[in-house]
């Protein structure tokens, strides 16, 4: 998708709390062997004690406000997205976090997308800021986009529920507005989301529908459910739907944004925060292959985010100064499903 008009990233902020914990506890304890801590390459991740998790998504918007200086009241649209329990049975995070941030004439609403959730909230988002012609007085409009996860326990073992992948605990939280100003951080050049319904058995597995959470299982388990697909239908079709999505993400959002593959302008290729050994088979060939941009891997410090991978990466970008003027980054995410989205953002000229 190419914006109808042009669009400003006026903040981008990562909030992850103090605590972290840590490999060598996790393979201590059992939950994971030495080799599988070598895989995942992650020496520790953020882990939120008392915070909450749209609490840390209240957190990253105040800071991308206070970065832009801008006011909540001002916000047009307050979008949130998540992956796991959000601390009420029957609730609404993203009222909650308008609320919390005082963007009282703000439209709340809910993504749920799992892992892809805070890129699907980002391009829904501009699609609906780009269609709304309500404000004809030449002011902008605003978009706040926020993602919140805590994995803990009982239920969610950050460790040992999934493959490949571990997770911490953050906010993230995503400015946006139109038409774009001088001033923006970034601007979004371009976003592609491609699925593969195919997949959504990954994490299904055999189980029957449920009429209540963590009903065949005590804590959410990935890894039963993909051993059952993997049996039932092995590597294969995952293997050639990630590298089909991957290689067409990169070549539509790269036309939308009106650059090439070799662009010299194209300086990175933000990754998604999975594990090592993740990264190095699924994603680095492919990107290597596409693109001459220099991946960078923010997530060895934070492990996987949740729903948060796109706009952490985009705080990074900023925070790095991994930009100079007028160089473009892509910014990936992915997620069950499968779904997979690639950014194009680019610096400010001066």
């Amino acid at each position: 998708m190419k914006p109808v008009e042009p669009v400003g990233i006026a903040a981008a902020a990562l909030w992850l709390p103090e605590s972290r914990a840590t490999v060598s506890d996790a393979v201590a304890d059992g939950r994971l062997r030495t080799r599988q801590a070598k895989d995942l390459g992650h020496p520790d991740v953020p882990s939120a004690q008392a915070e909450t998790a749209p609490g840390l998504a209240v957190s990253a918007a105040r800071e991308a406000l206070r970065a832009a200086g801008a006011e909540a009241k001002d916000l047009d649209l307050c979008v949130h997205a998540w992956m796991y329990y959000q601390g009420h049975d029957l609730w609404s995070p993203p009222h909650y976090v308008a609320q919390e941030l005082g963007a009282h004439q703000a439209m709340p609403v809910g993504i749920q997308q799992v892992c892809n959730g805070g890129a699907a909230a980002v391009e829904l988002t501009v699609a609906r800021m780009t269609a709304d012609a309500s404000h004809s007085d030449g002011g902008y409009r605003w978009g706040m986009v926020t993602t919140g996860d805590r994995f803990t326990e009982p239920g969610f073992d950050r460790w040992a529920s999934d493959y490949g992948v571990v997770y911490g605990d953050a906010g993230t939280a995503v400015l946006l507005r139109t038409p774009a100003a001088p001033t923006d951080v970034l601007t979004l050049r371009s976003i592609v989301t491609m699925a593969a319904p195919e997949l959504e058995s990954m994490h299904r597995g055999a189980d029957p529908f449920a009429a209540a959470a963590r009903t065949h299982r005590p804590r959410v388990d990935m890894r039963a459910t993909k051993r059952v697909y993997l049996h039932e239908h092995g590597h294969e079709q995952f293997v050639r739907a990630n590298e089909r999505a991957i290689r067409t993400i990169v070549a539509e959002a790269l036309h939308d944004a009106g650059m090439e593959p070799r662009d010299p302008r194209l300086r990175h290729a933000v990754l998604p925060r999975f594990g090592l050994k993740t990264l190095q088979e699924f994603w680095l060939p492919i990107l290597a292959d596409c693109v001459s941009a220099e991946p960078l891997d923010y997530g060895r410090a934070t492990g996987h985010l949740g729903a948060g991978d796109a706009a952490a990466g985009l705080a990074d970008l900023v925070r790095s100064r991994a930009l100079r003027p007028g160089e473009a980054a892509l910014v990936f995410s992915a997620g069950a499903g499968f779904t997979w989205s690639c950014l194009v953002v680019q610096a400010p000229d001066c």
